[in-house]
């Protein structure tokens, strides 16, 4: 097992990665309870596929459990589901010294932390990620909330986790197009900050995809690293956190446009983000042509999602797409701000892009 520390004063926690951490999560979350009982917020297919594990780790030590499962899917993080989910936790009369779990992927920990935040103006809670995504981004930072019908996580607050505890083993149960999504996130951080990660993942994300667990462990761990280091610094993104953002101005737009469906998964809206970040880089004269080229190949040889051409069924005209990133969180002053790349390993946060450059890399993209 593998921990990284998220230095925050007294809002410090650490995030624990391997395997068999949720059959040991009554152990993991006894020290932090007042008294033996915990209200764990999960969805439906999660709950069929995880939720006795959990429920057996919490009895071995005592601890007892009542749970909540709600729909699967990213049309969840909304309004409806943020108030069924805070008054189920009010009828199980959760108090301000108690945990609340979330066990779930990024959604469910997103819209867990939030009930949490709200709830007697802020419970405790400990993240159990159990997708890619959420383990290497969604349940680490802090960042928890719902979507608006205005765009994708407008509405929520920071509110950090007590505990993570990131257990490898479950992503062998994930459907291949999960694991994909979740990659898409794993590939951020090379390209944000890391070359030489990038050049690991360019030889050893085969692997990791066939379920290679020391691939594995390592891949999730350098993530959590990258990002407990940038959040360590700015904790509610006034500055280095954005760069956490690269190709999600694109990203959250596109989530938008498919409604939040199952036509596109996030982290599938994040690989093509990336790659249009990285087009508009070498548009605009930042990076040499070259690095939207390896990391396109790198996309393709993985099998993923790299432009708008990808995403099954209409999508709205290039300057619909425009006017749906200006709702992004990263706007200011009314103007939009995006994160580009030097090269690979070397991205930056700029509101100097003119939005013709913008409106021919998504009309490129179309028609790729």
């Amino acid at each position: 097992m593998n921990t990284v520390h998220v230095d925050l004063g007294a809002r410090s926690y650490d995030v624990r990665i391997g395997p068999g951490l949720i059959a040991r999560a009554g152990a993991e979350i006894a020290p932090l309870l007042p008294r033996p009982r915990v209200a764990v917020l999960t969805d439906a297919t999660v709950a069929g596929l995880h939720l006795d594990t959990l429920r057996d780790g919490l009895a071995a030590e005592g601890i007892a459990m009542e749970a909540l499962a709600l729909p699967p899917g990213e049309g969840t993080k909304n309004w409806t589901h943020l108030q069924r989910a805070t008054e189920w936790l009010l009828e199980q009369k959760v108090e301000r010294r108690d945990v609340v779990i979330a066990l779930g992927g990024g959604v469910i920990g997103d819209l867990a932390g939030f009930a949490a935040a709200i709830l007697r103006r802020g419970v405790r809670f400990v993240q159990l990620p159990t997708s890619l995504l959420a383990q290497v981004d969604s349940s680490v930072g802090g960042k928890t909330g719902i979507n608006a019908a205005q765009g994708k996580n407008l509405v929520g607050a920071f509110h950090q986790p007590s505990l993570v505890l990131a257990d490898t083993s479950v992503l062998d149960t994930l459907p291949p197009r999960d694991f994909l999504a979740g990659y898409g996130e794993v590939v951020k951080y090379g390209l944000l900050g890391d070359a030489a990660f990038f050049d690991w993942l360019e030889g050893n994300a085969p692997a990791l995809a066939s379920g290679d667990p020391q691939a594995r462990l390592h891949a999730v761990t350098r993530s959590v690293q990258m990002k407990a280091e940038i959040v360590a610094r700015d904790e509610t993104e006034q500055g280095d956190r954005a760069l956490l953002n690269l190709g999600h101005t694109f990203a959250h737009a596109l989530e938008a446009a498919t409604d939040y469906g199952g036509r596109l998964l996030h982290g599938e809206a994040v690989a093509i983000g990336c790659a249009l970040a990285f087009d508009l880089s070498s548009r605009l004269g930042l990076c040499s042509q070259e690095s939207p080229v390896r990391l396109r190949a790198h996309l393709a040889a993985m099998g993923m999602s790299r432009d708008l051409s990808d995403i099954p069924g209409d999508l709205p005209a290039a300057e619909a797409l425009l006017a749906l990133m200006g709702q992004d969180k990263k706007v200011v002053d009314g103007k939009l701000r995006f994160i580009l790349a030097r090269a690979i390993g070397q991205a930056f946060v700029t509101a100097d892009v003119p939005p013709d450059a913008v409106l021919d890399v998504l009309r490129d993209s179309v028609r790729a």
